[in-house]
């Protein structure tokens, strides 16, 4: 008999036990190529991509577990940390802003809702000093949306930043799209 109940991170909630840090959980690596995705039936993660040649993500990417956001799958987020983490690996880190976006697959619908959590891992030290998205240098911030609009050309879509918001936003964004497990 197959027990179907969630189980590790599908047991996991968007938030620590604190109420101070969202668990999140990584599907690709700063300076890698790949990315993973989470399969919830089976509870691993899958080789969802590869980037062409020449792109990376920039920072470490994944997604809020218990969220669902407007394009079916949870928030997704980036995570400012010291050393680049593992893909599955579990990131407690504090919320700074969100990256507000549409995206779009190219064909005649208008673009959905897909917007990007900016956080730093609880436990960094080199990041340690950034508490909202205002301390995140401009360039960091303008490479992270050149890097989604660019990846997402090169397989026929858009991306379009809509603005950059701050901490108390980017909790609104996080608590509207749970759906505790």
């Amino acid at each position: 008999m197959v027990n179907h109940s969630p189980t590790g991170i599908g047991r996991l909630r968007a938030v620590d036990r604190t109420g101070r840090h969202v668990n999140a959980v990584i599907e690709a690596v700063r300076g890698t190529r790949s990315k993973y995705k989470f399969d919830e039936a089976t509870g691993l993660f899958v080789h969802d991509k590869a980037l062409p040649a020449g792109l990376a993500y920039p920072l470490d990417f994944g997604f809020i577990p218990g969220t669902r956001a407007a394009d079916g799958d949870p928030l997704d987020v980036l995570v400012l940390a010291d050393e680049p983490a593992h893909v599955g690996a579990v990131v407690p880190a504090r919320l700074i802003g969100a990256i507000e976006a549409g995206q779009s697959d190219g064909a005649a619908g208008s673009p959905i809702r897909n917007d990007r959590l900016l956080a730093v891992a609880a436990k960094s030290s080199d990041f340690n000093g950034i508490r909202t998205i205002r301390d995140v240098p401009h360039g960091l911030l303008d490479g992270i949306e050149a890097f989604f609009v660019a990846s997402n050309a090169l397989r026929g879509r858009t991306f379009e930043p809509v603005r950059r918001v701050g901490t108390s936003r980017a909790w609104r964004l996080l608590r509207d799209s749970a759906h505790e497990p």
